[in-house]
């Protein structure tokens, strides 16, 4: 294992080979995690979202998500770690285009299939940056350099599966009507009805599509998508928690505090303590 440390005694990056029996109990990590994947099958659990892979591949997951990994014979993984403090990848979004493709999205799969020639390339960064870990003062910009590259190609293969005529999936227009919905009314329609009555569907026939297309049901989708927007604004903002509940349509900031808690299993405060103010905070308004 090999790790950047802050001032503070916290770590920033960290590289480490293990395998996937270590990932098989629910774990939630301060940090954004990749988990390189060469081979083997099982079954990713991120939060509400079950997805199966078949390596090669690589997964993905924000600060504090609920992880974990079935596989029915442990392969060997490597994980790579870093805190917002050393990259932000919402104050560098145009070099690297990740948040929001690779992180932060409650709709697509927070998995990237590699093909061969791709698991060559990101296995050779990750030696690079195991090499660089080994010299006798690592450099952090050179690290930093390293794990953009590697998240900027990470996102490249990513749009590539997307884009791709036999790509993740075949579109179901009603459900990216529904993502639509979900996106503009999410602080004010709660209930799966509320939905199924706009898109004129039955309230099973919506259920059952919905999982089908996001591997989530319609109410783990609605609920993921305030908490995704609590996380940004504890993440990306100065505003207080109580400001955030505000916003955010809650009665006061003890309810809120109980969902944020229910759904993710830390509380507001935790999740800002843990991950930071991003310096993005200090840049602009959300």
């Amino acid at each position: 294992m090999r790790e950047i440390f802050s001032r503070a005694g916290e770590y920033l990056l960290k590289l480490k080979n293990t395998d996937t029996a270590e990932l098989s109990n629910p774990v939630q990590f301060d940090e954004y995690t990749i988990v390189f994947i060469p081979e083997g099958k099982g079954t990713y659990h991120a939060d509400f979202g079950v997805f199966n892979y078949v390596g090669p591949v690589m997964l993905f997951s924000t600060p504090l998500q609920v992880i974990y990994i079935e596989q029915h014979e442990p392969t060997p993984i490597t994980m790579l770690q870093f805190h917002s403090d050393f990259y932000c990848i919402e104050y560098h979004r145009a070099e690297v285009a990740c948040n929001g493709l690779l992180f932060n999205n409650i709709y697509i799969q927070p998995c990237v299939k590699l093909s061969c020639t791709d698991t060559e390339v990101f296995a050779h960064l990750l030696s690079d940056i195991h090499n660089e870990f080994n010299q006798a003062s690592p450099s952090e910009i050179v690290l930093r350099a390293y794990l953009q590259l590697f998240l900027a190609k990470s996102s490249s293969v990513k749009i590539k599966l997307i884009e791709e005529p036999t790509g993740l999936k075949e579109k179901d227009e009603q459900m990216e009507q529904f993502r639509q919905l979900l996106d503009q009314h999410f602080l004010t329609l709660h209930k799966p009805n509320d939905y199924a009555q706009l898109l004129a569907m039955s309230p099973n026939n919506f259920t059952k599509r919905c999982t089908r297309y996001f591997k989530k049901t319609p109410s783990q989708l609605i609920q993921e998508r305030l908490i995704l927007e609590a996380k940004k604004r504890l993440h990306l903002t100065r505003q207080s928690i109580k400001e955030i509940a505000y916003a955010l349509k809650f009665q006061d900031e003890f309810y809120f505090s109980r969902f944020f808690k229910k759904v993710t299993k830390v509380s507001p405060q935790t999740f800002r303590d843990k991950t930071g103010i991003s310096i993005v905070a200090d840049l602009s308004k959300v």
